[in-house]
């Protein structure tokens, strides 16, 4: 079944240019200007699965100097979204429906969210699709466990 193009094909497009995953990175969140708040920059963008990284820096810190839950959530629906949009059919549209978070342990280095999902077989006109995310530190080391659940459904005629 034909994915919808136009986020993969920028994506193909802008990292193979200098810069071009700050470039793609920058795109997006001028589209949804929230996740700006994290300074994310895209590493893996393709069906099945996302990757993306934000630096420790003040903005994303608590008052005691890891990276903020929060932040790490943000991240972890960027990376399940993107990658949700990049996946399902073109016939078909998504909306995060839902998140369950396990904080398993301190984020205190640069982080790397990878987003990936198990694409059904038959898309249906409207189903859950579980995305798992896991966040890991500089040191390969899991410190935040998520899966987002998506609603998809087939696009209104």
């Amino acid at each position: 079944m034909a994915r919808s193009p136009a986020l993969l094909q920028m994506w193909q497009r802008c990292s193979r240019l200098p810069a071009g995953n700050w470039l793609f990175s920058w795109l997006v969140c001028l589209k949804a200007p929230y996740f700006g708040s994290i300074s994310p920059r895209f590493d893996v963008l393709e069906p099945g699965k996302a990757q993306v990284s934000i630096k420790k820096r003040r903005k994303v810190q608590n008052h005691i100097g890891t990276v903020h839950a929060i932040a790490m959530c943000n991240m972890a629906e960027l990376a399940a979204g993107t990658m949700t949009d990049v996946t399902i059919p073109a016939t078909h549209r998504w909306i995060p429906k839902g998140m369950t978070v396990e904080y398993l342990k301190k984020a205190e280095t640069h982080l790397r969210a990878v987003a990936t999902v198990t694409a059904p077989a038959d898309w249906g006109t409207g189903m859950d699709l579980p995305v798992k995310v896991e966040v890991l530190d500089s040191n390969e080391q899991l410190v935040l466990l998520a899966t987002v659940t998506m609603w998809v459904s087939a696009k209104k005629s």
